[in-house]
């Protein structure tokens, strides 16, 4: 029998460091169990080939909440976060960029049409305002719909009486985000294509969905969100990658006397009467705790790590209609040199931010139309930067990194097919292929090329079907329905049992809120305990 802790926390990605970190502040001991030999979970970042270090996974922050980097002091910790430099969206013979001089932003716009960038104008002002007022949602504990208790409803209460004060034009944009798809949304407000496709795609990221499909404008919010000293919709890359922010919050955490143990892998969730009592770890040690927080998805946590007769049928049948549909793939190269745009030569400051392949909204269509097939898209959605313009370190001198994400490369392929090593090489073939066409020269530039499938990342991770948010963000899968209903307030069936990762409220996102806000609820159930037994 090893030793006994307040609390165990099984994952080290951001979330669950994070919700380590808060519970050490209040005074827990608590011990941290990663199973591999990095920290982060999906952020990280990793030395691939010598002198070559990627953000592997996740590779971008916006929605990393400033009240965790203001409590947690991650400045001091070694959090740096540097900006990105807009995004260009190349087309056959042109391009639309959009910077992060609005000024420069706007006279580009005008290029394409005076009426699009009055427009825009007025988008970005509705769309900060929508998100000041859904803002308050991220810090929110859902509440049980399952009955009426009114302290629950309090911030859902609140909410509501702040909508109903709104401007009817804000009201119905709401509902508009709430049921529209992102390109439809889009199209109230835009013409130019590329412009309309490249804006979809936030709608997209996370969800097994076309930018045609309803209900992916909240999604288009919900990256809208983010905000980086202050400014909503402004992206950045952390100085060292998306490591950084792990490590950093892992600092935080061990000055506040957290134990993070790595390669401990954790082989069944100890459960007696009920009750959460500990983990046992695949080496056959023991760790007794008071409690336990899971930021591992829904799937492994009660179908895989949970000592089986814990909980009942009907829970965990309500698990397994929890939808993950990994959708997307990440490449990684390694580059001799900077490859340059078709469209716009040489090696300019329009390389320092990300570069978009979503050229039209039929582009963006035909490659959903591959996945919907159980197809990896041919000419797929590429994301992609390029962070050593940014940060240097990444890379050995004259030498630069890419990172790519691409959608879709669905988890499930048709026909029988499977993520075999011949269809991994195909899916890096067809995206170079693609990054190809508008970066003419950037095959012969690749020294080093990392291929990784949803089932990769399921592998690698332990995420399931290799879904970045641990579990899809569609609407049906939000705030008291996530990650099941009746059971989204971090809580668990099983007393002393707690959820603190991504599949839990607000969602997926290095945004560090769910394990934030769960060990707030851990500590305040402790405080009413308290109360209780003492008879207050």
């Amino acid at each position: 029998m090893g030793e006994r802790y307040d609390a165990v926390v099984i994952g080290g990605g951001h979330n669950g460091l994070t919700a380590a970190a808060y519970l050490a502040r209040a005074g827990k001991r608590v011990v941290v169990l990663e199973r591999r030999h990095v920290l982060g979970g999906a952020a990280v970042t990793e030395e691939i080939f010598p002198g070559f270090r990627f953000s592997e996974f996740s590779y971008v922050v916006s929605l990393l909440r400033p009240e965790i980097i203001r409590e947690l002091d991650l400045p001091r910790h070694g959090l740096e976060i540097l900006p990105l430099d807009g995004t260009i969206t190349p087309v056959d013979g042109d391009y639309l960029w959009r910077r992060n001089d609005h000024g420069e932003t706007m006279r580009e716009l005008r290029r394409w049409s005076r009426a699009d960038a009055e427009a825009y104008e007025e988008y970005g002002q509705l769309m900060a305002e929508m998100a000041r007022f859904i803002k308050p949602i991220l810090s929110a504990v859902p509440p049980d719909v399952g009955r009426i208790n009114p302290w629950e409803w309090t911030e859902v209460l609140g909410l509501a009486r702040t909508f109903r004060d709104l401007p009817q034009r804000l009201q119905s944009t709401f509902v508009q985000l709430m049921t529209m798809s992102a390109t439809e949304f889009l199209e109230r407000w835009f013409t130019i294509d590329p412009l309309i496709a490249t804006m979809s795609a936030s709608g997209i990221i996370g969800t097994f969905q076309g930018v045609r499909s309803p209900g992916t404008a909240y999604v288009l919010l919900h990256h809208y969100m983010g905000e980086i000293d202050g400014a909503f919709r402004a992206w950045g890359i952390p100085r060292g990658g998306t490591g950084a922010i792990s490590e950093s919050i892992g600092r935080a955490a061990v000055e506040a006397g957290v134990e993070i143990r790595m390669e401990a892998p954790v082989a069944r969730i100890d459960a007696k009467g009920g009750r959460a009592t500990g983990v046992t770890l695949e080496s056959g040690e023991q760790i007794e705790a008071s409690l336990v927080l899971s930021s591992v998805d829904p799937n492994l946590t009660f179908l895989k790590l949970l000592e089986p007769g814990s909980v009942d049928e009907p829970f965990l049948d309500e698990v397994r209609r929890y939808r993950y549909r990994g959708s997307s793939g990440k490449v990684n190269l390694a580059l001799d040199d900077l490859p340059e745009l078709a469209c716009l030569p040489g090696r300019g400051e329009w390389l320092r931010g990300a570069i978009s392949f979503s050229p039209s909204v039929d582009y963006m269509e035909r490659a959903y139309d591959d996945a919907k097939y159980g197809r990896f898209s041919r000419r797929p959605y590429i994301d992609c930067i390029i962070p050593t313009l940014v940060d240097p370190s990444m890379a050995p001198p004259g030498k630069h990194v890419m990172s790519c994400f691409v959608q879709y490369a669905p988890y499930h392929l048709a026909d029988g097919a499977v993520w075999d090593d011949a269809m991994r090489d195909a899916f890096g073939d067809a995206v170079i292929s693609t990054l190809e066409e508008r970066f003419p020269d950037i095959r012969g530039k690749i020294l080093h090329r990392q291929v990784l499938s949803p089932a990769d990342v399921e592998r690698i991770t332990g995420l399931t079907e290799g879904n970045i948010f641990a579990g899809e963000l569609s609407l049906e899968q939000l705030f008291f329905n996530r990650p099941v209903p009746g059971w989204a307030r971090y809580r668990t069936p099983v007393k002393d049992l707690w959820m603190c990762g991504s599949a839990t409220h607000p969602g997926g996102g290095i945004m560090g809120a769910p394990g934030r806000i769960a060990a707030m609820e851990v500590l305040g159930s402790g405080r009413a305990r308290r109360r209780a037994s003492e008879g207050r």
